[in-house]
């Protein structure tokens, strides 16, 4: 009888085994071209954080499938097809600028498949869009947090530079600005460029003639370390403060010197871990990597995929997209890596903003702002 039971359990076992499937999910990432910077630590965290937890509850194997965009539009939405047409993919995650990300979107939301941006920080992203979610705060909150603290700081004029070309920058500016006129300070001054511009020794002299307390750069990297660089070369000494578009090490490449003191918000600071969650990732990522400084783009990455997995593991069917998406709004309390995440029914992210400095070269944290 013991004999039978053993082989009945082993059986059971086998028959476990042999149903277990590989299931897809997408990564949308600029990992070459001018945004490669971004892409590379965001899907380091992803890739971690399939290391770690490679299967479901019902062993399930998950396999991630990524796709280099270029941070292109055109290449974005053209890698959003392939993922859910050819490789079959249950979920996306990407692309990370509020532009590209918009263009997976546009075309998950035509199949049902849930997307989940790591760093896509514009309003209007997930409005009317049943599939689209996010980890990150919103540019609402962002540049409210910036405007409080400015003025916190005395700041009672600035001088606001975007980048007509990427609606993050653009929104994120309208967000300060309102949260800031609001809150009794003046825009004495408002440029508009263009992303891939080199020159902007007019800009600066511009900004350097209105004489602001403040200048905020709601900027990636390339520009903003240039507008930095070309700052200090006119004698234009005022605090410059961004977004989390400039949060990463090629800032710093880049603006050497220039960017001493430039504060700038983040989502995460690998020296204030805000959970247990945090604390076990970055040990690992430690181990893995020999590094303990990680970026808060890597945090937001190993998010977007935990967050997708604990949805699937909710799902009877891990395939059922519809119930996944749905999951995933569900996510209420979730210990993240970047911090304590709640999805709200729009897709949007409640979380904490952390504040940093360019220091040194490095960039140092300041403080947590909570919602």
């Amino acid at each position: 009888m013991k004999k039978l039971a053993t082989l009945a359990t082993a059986a059971a076992l086998l028959a476990s085994f042999s149903v277990a499937k590989e299931i897809k999910i997408g990564a949308v990432m600029p990992m070459s071209g001018p945004l490669a910077a971004y892409g590379q630590v965001t899907y380091e965290g992803i890739e971690l954080a399939n290391e770690l937890q490679p299967t479901l509850k019902n062993g399930d194997t998950v396999k991630l499938v990524l796709v280099d965009n270029k941070g292109d539009k055109v290449e974005t939405s053209t890698a959003t097809t392939r993922l859910i047409s050819a490789d079959g993919v249950v979920g996306i995650l990407g692309a990370l600028t509020s532009s590209n990300t918009a263009a997976v979107i546009a075309v998950a939301e035509k199949k049902k498949i849930p997307v989940i941006a790591s760093v896509a920080t514009n309003d209007k992203l997930t409005a009317k869009r049943e599939f689209a979610n996010r980890v990150c705060f919103m540019d609402s909150f962002q540049g409210e947090v910036i405007a409080n603290y400015a003025i916190s700081q005395g700041y009672k004029t600035a001088a606001v530079i975007s980048d007509q070309a990427q609606v993050y920058s653009l929104g994120l500016a309208k967000a300060f600005e309102k949260a800031f006129t609001k809150a009794g300070g003046k825009i004495t001054k408002e440029v508009k460029v263009t992303s891939g511009d080199k020159d902007f020794k007019a800009v600066v002299a511009q900004v350097k003639s209105a004489n602001p307390d403040f200048m905020f750069l709601p900027l990636y990297h390339p520009e903003a370390s240039l507008i930095a660089r070309q700052s200090k070369d006119i004698g234009l000494n005022k605090p410059m403060f961004s977004g989390d578009g400039v949060a990463n090490q090629t800032m710093i490449d880049l603006g050497g010197d220039a960017i001493e003191g430039y504060m700038f918000t983040d989502f995460f600071d690998y020296s204030a871990p805000p959970t247990q969650a945090s604390k076990d990732f970055i040990a690992a990522y430690e181990k893995k990597t020999g590094k303990k400084e990680m970026n808060s783009f890597t945090a937001l990455g190993a998010d977007t995929y935990n967050v997708m997995l604990a949805a699937m593991n909710k799902c009877a069917d891990p395939t059922d997209s519809v119930c996944i998406n749905k999951e995933i709004k569900n996510t209420k309390n979730f210990e993240g890596v970047s911090g304590v995440l709640n999805i709200d029914e729009s897709g949007n992210a409640s979380r904490s903003a952390v504040i940093k400095e360019f220091k040194n070269g490095k960039m140092v944290y300041k403080t947590t702002v909570n919602p």
